[in-house]
């Protein structure tokens, strides 16, 4: 099974709309809210050098913030 992690904070549109997008196409994610976790906040700056959100991890390949074109590209990857 293909990994997906999804990092999001509260009130923030675009994890919103990644969440509804990874939904509609059926595809299984684990979510790590980085306001409610501190270690999740201190795992996306360090370990996926990013500090935005949503960033989505696709087998250890990385999205950092709203790009559904290669969000799509590795889901197609994947067969997801």
């Amino acid at each position: 099974m293909t990994s997906i992690i999804l990092y999001t904070q509260p009130e923030c549109p675009p994890c919103n709309i990644i969440k509804l997008f990874l939904n509609d196409r059926g595809v299984r994610y684990e979510e790590r809210n980085i306001a409610s976790v501190s270690a999740f906040k201190e795992e996306l700056q360090t370990k996926w050098e990013s500090l935005s959100t949503p960033t989505i991890i696709v087998e250890n390949e990385v999205v950092r913030g709203f790009n559904i074109e290669r969000l799509t590209e590795l889901l197609d990857k994947h067969n997801l």
